[in-house]
Parts: structure tokens; C-alpha cells; sequence
């Protein structure tokens, strides 16, 4: 308890960039929202990633068209606007229209079961793979969920390889989410091997409403319980974030 605890007062959490607006089409605050407490939370890089359009009643692609309008800099707090793409099938192939990927200030990429045709344990690892070495591709996120089965070690060696994060996702762990059973072992399995291979993760709230940003409450006993080493955390280092961000660009 002390140790997980420790963690959670005595990190200082300034990046939460996995969150979703009303333009998702299931979540429930604006932008202005949005932006407005992250600020109150005193983040310095916040970002909105709202879903690609296989994912039922979310925007189309023209809307990322437009994202030039919305100021990036929101008096100390740099705002990162992007989307959550799809991982679709078992090949890795993402949301087809790849000529809007490069408006994006980061792309992640997610398997979603609305919109995910698996396979064999071995078929739907591949599938994550080959996400993971698209070079448009930045973060995976909620690799662990339990949506489809991975072997997660290629996994962790295929993010060391081309310097792809991995989520740690919050809302995954939410009891009435109904994802515990297997997100819970499969996200110890994840830190575990990240700090044996030491491969950096980033903590993501998957907000989907202004109060949830940046809330990682479900994650503290995890990292703990992992003993996971706060330097492979990459949420209280914005500058280092923004670095690697950089590097990631084509």
C-alpha cells in the first residue's frame, strides 16, 4: 500500500496525452473543457485523440482536416491533437486513409472490438507487431486491455526495436468496464517485462469526460506491485516526451 502510494503523491504527473472529446461520439466534454482542466490539473503536454472513423459514431477523417484552426499553446500547457487509430485486423492494417495522418500531432493506435477482426493468440500478435513498425504510428494504446489475446514479449521487443510506447491504461481497469480479469494480469506482465527489457511506458487516462483527466488511481497499485522503476515512466517528463516525439516524426 505505502509503495504504490508514494508513487501516486510524489509523482509529478504533467502529461496526459490519450483523452477524447464529444467529437468521439461517446464521450461527453468539449474541447474548451477539456483543454480547461488540464490546465486547472497544471499539465504542461496535453493531448486529444479522438477516434478514427471505424469506430461507430465517431468523426470522419475530414474532420482532423481542420485541426490548423485550434491553437497549440494554451498559456503553459502545449496541447497535442491527434487521433486514436484502429489496428483492424490480424495483418496491423490501420484506418485506411493515411492521407490525413501527417495533419496529426501524434498518432496512437488501438485494438477496439468494434471494429477488430482477430484471430489465433499468434495471428493477433503479429497484427500488433506490424502496427508497432508502422512508421506512423507513435504509442499503442491499451495493448493489455484483454480485447484481443497477445503474446506480449515480441510485443515489448518490437516497441524496444523501433522506440514505440505502450499504454498503461486507466480506464481499462475500471471495475464496471468488465476488463479486470484480464487486464489486470496482463498489464502487471506488460511492466514487468518493459522493466526487464527497459522499455519506456506512458500512463494513459483514455479520458473520456474533463474530470478523468489524468487519473491514474487504477495504475498505482500495478506499478507498484511491478516495482517498476519511475525513470520508464514517461509522465512527469515533458521535455523528454517532447523529444522523443520529435524523433518520431516522418
Amino acid at each position: 500500500m505505502g509503495s504504490f502510494l508514494f508513487l501516486a503523491v510524489n509523482m509529478n504527473i504533467q502529461l496526459d496525452i490519450h483523452t477524447h472529446t464529444v467529437v468521439s461520439g461517446h464521450a461527453f466534454s468539449t474541447l474548451t473543457e477539456m483543454v480547461t482542466e488540464a490546465q486547472r490539473k497544471g499539465l504542461t503536454v496535453y493531448g486529444i485523440t479522438e477516434h478514427a472513423p471505424n469506430v461507430p459514431g465517431t468523426c470522419s477523417f475530414i474532420y482532423f482536416r481542420n485541426l490548423h484552426v485550434v491553437p497549440r499553446q494554451w498559456g503553459n500547457m502545449r496541447l497535442l491533437l491527434g487521433a486514436e487509430l484502429n489496428i483492424l485486423d490480424t495483418t496491423g492494417r490501420l484506418d485506411d486513409d493515411e492521407g490525413y495522418f501527417h495533419l496529426l500531432d501524434l498518432r496512437i493506435a488501438g485494438i477496439h472490438s468494434v471494429c477488430w477482426q482477430g484471430g489465433t493468440v499468434a495471428e493477433n500478435t503479429t497484427g500488433m507487431i506490424n502496427a508497432i513498425r508502422n512508421p506512423w504510428v507513435n504509442i499503442i494504446s491499451h495493448p493489455g486491455d484483454g480485447t484481443a489475446d497477445i503474446m506480449f514479449e515480441p510485443v515489448v521487443l518490437a516497441a524496444k526495436e523501433t522506440g514505440t510506447l505502450l499504454e498503461i491504461n486507466n480506464s481499462s481497469l475500471k471495475p464496471c468496464r468488465g476488463k479486470i480479469a484480464k487486464a489486470l494480469p496482463n498489464n502487471l506482465e506488460i511492466l514487468r517485462l518493459c522493466k526487464k527489457y527497459e522499455v519506456p511506458v506512458i500512463l494513459g487516462s483514455d479520458a473520456h469526460i474533463h474530470f478523468d483527466i489524468a487519473n491514474y488511481d487504477n495504475l498505482w497499485p500495478l506499478l507498484a506491485e511491478s516495482d517498476f522503476p519511475e525513470e520508464l515512466i514517461m509522465n512527469d517528463k515533458p521535455k523528454k516526451f517532447m523529444s522523443w516525439l520529435e524523433r518520431q516524426k516522418r
